[in-house]
């Protein structure tokens, strides 16, 4: 066969489904990418209804290849299974992904404040956090993990290497030297 066929996509080029024959190199990847990638996208939109994540699938199959083989492919059968079998698992894992995506609900959004209410709620975030700021490292990284990470006291305690009842005691602290700082603004 002319080597200006090879890339035709015919049986017995890089195209093909067969092992080089007598005399013929096997195909590199480079030639396996042009005979075979807008086979290899079509079953790709066919699994993940989506032209663009479909190429992005093949795209990662021949890196992989590429990357397991090098430029150049003893057997050809083997690598276009292994390019079918990689354009399958990873639309699959696409697929997942999808699914667990779409599964999550975001939380119902409330009444909208108004605009004032906004800047209020701005300006009390902003003098809790200067309040935050004041306290000893330990205790904001107490209230931090209990009010904003909403950790149990033994995550906390297993986050800080403390006990739980150093957990408690620094909550406790915490919260009434936070309730000073506030009411007094000191």
């Amino acid at each position: 066969m002319p080597a200006g066929a090879a890339g035709a996509g015919g049986a017995g080029g890089p195209g093909g489904g067969g092992a080089a024959g007598h005399g013929e190199r096997p195909p590199t990847v480079s030639e396996l990418y042009h005979a075979h990638r807008l086979r290899m996208v079509r079953l790709a939109v066919l699994l993940v209804d989506d032209l663009a994540t479909a190429e992005d699938v093949v795209q990662d199959a021949f890196t992989a290849l590429y990357r397991r083989h090098g430029e150049h492919i003893a057997e050809v059968d083997n690598a276009l299974g292994y390019l079918r079998t990689a354009v399958v698992n990873t639309s699959r894992s696409v697929l997942r992904r999808r699914r667990t995506a779409r599964g999550w609900t975001p939380p119902p959004a409330g009444e909208m404040p108004s605009a004032e209410d906004s800047v209020v709620l701005d300006e009390a975030h902003r003098e809790v956090l200067a309040a935050l700021g004041r306290l000893t490292p330990r205790r904001r990284q107490v209230l931090v993990l209990r009010y904003w990470a909403d950790l149990s006291e033994a995550e906390i305690a297993t986050t800080l290497g403390i006990s739980r009842g150093a957990v408690k005691s620094n909550a406790s602290r915490a919260l009434d030297a936070l309730e000073r700082i506030l009411e007094g603004r000191i």
